[in-house]
């Protein structure tokens, strides 16, 4: 757990530092998710083994170091899994992992900052998506574990975050309604 805990840390100050005084979040916010990633996580086998937990740590690092910034948006979510799981990916991560564990912890922590849980999903699902997509990686297999683990974090929080997440997965990314059907709940 103290690994952990100093990947999160680590992300945050990278990213604070990185997008202080950027007037741009989106595409910087993803780019500088992404260099601070490699960094953390580069030559770091122990870290990059721990698979889903490491890419949930970035994810809380980042959005952790964004709210110090006074970014506590959904449109921060996407870019910020997006550079996740793009950066995992470029440090030696599988994309499953960096996908399930990016999408889960952004959920998690849209709870945490009081934001609205079915657009903080459908922003996960499209930025982990967008992430594999950058990389070269299998986008239907990513669409597919993102689902996934929206639905999971939404389970943990409680019953009516999953309703509210399933309903908006469904009317927010594209083929979810049949993808989720062939997820077993």
């Amino acid at each position: 757990m103290a690994l952990l805990s100093k990947l999160v840390n680590g992300v945050k100050e990278g990213v604070t530092s990185a997008m202080q005084g950027a007037a741009d979040v989106g595409s910087a916010g993803v780019n500088a998710i992404k260099t601070v990633t490699v960094d953390v996580l580069k030559g770091a086998e122990e870290t990059l083994s721990s698979g889903m937990d490491a890419a949930a740590s970035v994810v809380k690092g980042a959005l952790d170091g964004l709210s110090d910034l006074g970014v506590t948006t959904v449109d921060a979510i996407k870019g910020t899994v997006s550079g996740a799981v793009q950066g995992f990916k470029q440090a030696g991560g599988r994309h499953e992992q960096g996908v399930k564990g990016a999408v889960g912890q952004a959920v998690r922590s849209a709870k945490d900052f009081g934001l609205d849980l079915g657009k903080a999903a459908v922003a996960a699902v499209e930025g982990a998506v967008d992430g594999v997509k950058q990389v070269g990686g299998d986008t239907a297999a990513a669409t597919k574990d993102a689902l996934s683990a929206a639905l999971d974090a939404a389970k943990e929080i409680g019953a009516d975050a999953y309703d509210a997440v399933r309903s908006s997965l469904e009317a927010g990314v594209d083929g979810a309604k049949d993808i989720l059907k062939s997820i077993k709940e």
